[in-house]
C-alpha cells in the first residue's frame, strides 16, 4: 500500500533550501550545500533501529525509492536479515559457524582439533545448531549444561565443551573474521570444578621407568622418558622439538608454539648431555629429536608416544598411582611439585613449568605440606614443667580486681 504524505510532497521538495530537511514515514530529505537532495530513512523494525542513506537525487534516487528501501529494511527485519556480515544473504546458524570454525582451525594449524571437533559435532551443534550464532545468551547457555549434567556429564567435561564454543566465538568476533559483533559474544557459565589430588612418583620409581624405557624395543622411547623427567615439559612439546632449537652452551631450548605461546625452556645437563649423544647418531644433526618412524606419520616427527609409555610403565610394574594410570603427564606433575617441595619460588618454577599464568601454579599447593609440617615446628613451644604452674594467686575476698600476677619462674615450680 502506497503511503500518503502531508509534509514530504513533491512541491515541498523542490522548495527545499540549502540545509533544510523534511521527514515523514521514516523518510528524510535534506537540501545539501551544492543544491542536491539526499534521501535516507530513519525508522524502528522489530526491535531494530534502521538508518540508512539511500543516495542522492543526482545519482537518479527518487522519494519512490526511499519508500521501497523502507518496505526491504522491514522485511529484513522480520526476517532477521539485518546487519548482515559481508557477502551473506542471512546470518549463520551455530551449526553453519562451527563447520567453518573448525576448516578454518584445521587450516591454520588449530591445537586440539580432535577434541574442539568431538565437542561441536556431538555435544554443541545437536543442542544449538539450529540458533542463529549472533543471538546466543548466556541463559540458553546455561539451559545447555542443566541439559549435560542432566546427561550425567561431569562438571569438568561441560567445562571443556563450553571453552571451545568460548574460543569459536571470541574468533568469529574477532576483526579477522567479523562474523558477528563483540557485543554479541555472551558470558560463558562455567561451573567451579572440583581440585583434584595430583599424584606423583618417587625418585625410585623415576630410576624404574627410566630404566624400564632404556630397556624397550623403541629407541626414542628413553629420550622422551629423559625430557618428561627432567624438564616437566608437555607431552606434545617434547614431541615437536628440533636440535637446532637447543642452545648448548647456555642449556636451553627455543619452543616457539606453546599453549602459554613462545618461551626459551630451562633444561638439565644430564638432558641435554643425552640429546648431544643421540645428535651424533641422528641422521639430520639439526632436524627432529623425534623424527617420524614411518611414511603413514602425516607430520615429519613423531606425534605421540602415549602407547610406547604404557607398555614402559607396565615393565617397570607402576601401571597405577593411586588411583590414576600413569602418563607422560604424571612426569609433568612430579617435576613442577618437586620444584615447588624444594622451595623455588612460583615466578621460577613458572619459567620451568611453561605456564601461561603463576595462578595455575597454585595447583599444585598440596605439595607443600611437607614444608607447612616442617616450618610449624618452628613455633612449637610447651610447657617446660610436667605440671603447668598456676598463673593467678586466688582472689582477695572483697578485691573485685581479682587475684594479683604471679611470675612465672624457669626452674621448678613451688610445692
Amino acid at each position: 500500500m502506497a503511503l500518503r504524505f502531508q509534509i514530504l510532497t513533491r512541491p515541498a521538495i523542490r522548495a527545499l533550501q540549502a540545509g533544510e530537511k523534511l521527514q515523514e514515514h521514516g523518510i528524510v530529505v535534506e537540501r545539501r550545500g551544492s543544491g542536491d537532495l539526499r534521501y535516507s530513512v530513519n525508522i524502528q523494525s522489530d526491535g531494530n533501529r534502521v538508518h540508512r542513506v539511500i543516495g542522492r537525487e543526482s545519482e537518479g534516487v527518487t522519494r519512490e525509492q526511499a519508500e521501497r528501501a523502507i518496505e526491504k529494511f522491514r522485511t529484513e527485519a522480520r526476517e532477521g536479515r539485518l546487519d548482515l556480515p559481508r557477502g551473506r544473504k542471512r546470518h549463520r546458524t551455530t551449526a553453519e559457524a562451527a563447520d567453518e570454525y573448525l576448516e578454518r582451525m584445521e587450516e591454520g594449524g588449530g591445537k586440539n582439533l580432535r577434541n574442539k571437533r568431538r565437542h561441536l559435532k556431538s555435544r554443541l551443534v545437536p543442542f544449538l545448531g539450529k540458533e542463529r550464532l549472533d543471538k546466543l545468551t548466556e541463559f540458553r547457555l546455561l539451559q545447555y549444561r542443566k541439559h549435560r549434567q542432566g546427561e550425567g556429564a561431569k562438571l569438568a567435561t561441560v567445562n571443556r565443551e563450553l571453552a571451545t564454543l568460548s574460543h569459536m566465538l571470541n574468533r568469529a568476533a574477532s576483526k579477522e573474521w567479523r562474523w558477528i559483533k563483540a557485543e554479541d559474544v555472551p558470558t560463558i557459565p562455567r561451573a567451579q570444578e572440583e581440585r583434584k589430588h595430583i599424584d606423583i612418583l618417587t625418585p625410585q620409581e623415576d630410576d624404574a621407568l627410566l630404566k624400564a624405557a632404556v630397556a624397550d624395543q623403541d629407541p626414542d622411547i628413553w629420550l622422551f622418558v629423559m625430557f618428561a623427567s627432567n624438564v616437566a615439559m608437555r607431552h606434545t612439546e617434547i614431541t615437536r622439538r628440533r636440535f637446532d632449537e637447543v642452545d648448548w652452551q647456555s642449556c636451553r631450548i627455543g619452543i616457539p608454539q606453546a599453549k602459554a605461546g613462545a618461551r626459551l625452556q630451562p633444561i638439565t645437563i644430564a638432558l641435554r648431555d643425552a640429546l648431544l649423544k643421540r645428535r651424533e647418531m641422528a641422521d639430520d644433526p639439526d632436524g627432529w629429536i623425534f623424527p617420524a618412524r614411518t611414511k603413514l606419520n602425516k607430520l615429519p616427527h613423531r606425534q605421540s608416544m602415549a602407547k610406547q609409555f604404557r607398555r614402559v610403565v607396565i615393565r617397570a610394574g607402576m601401571s597405577a598411582k593411586g588411583s590414576k594410570a600413569v602418563t607422560p603427564h604424571t612426569l609433568r606433575h612430579t617435576g613442577i611439585s618437586r620444584l615447588l617441595m624444594a622451595g623455588t619460588d612460583l615466578k621460577t618454577a613458572q619459567t620451568i613449568s611453561g605456564h601461561k599464568t603463576v595462578a595455575m601454579l597454585m595447583h599444585y599447593a598440596h605439595v607443600l605440606a611437607p614444608h607447612v609440617d616442617q616450618a610449624i615446628t618452628i613455633l612449637n613451644r610447651g610447657i617446660p614443667d610436667a605440671n603447668a604452674p598456676s598463673l593467678h594467686t586466688p582472689s582477695n575476698e572483697g578485691n573485685s580486681e581479682g587475684g594479683s600476677v604471679v611470675p612465672i619462674s624457669v626452674g621448678n615450680s613451688a610445692a
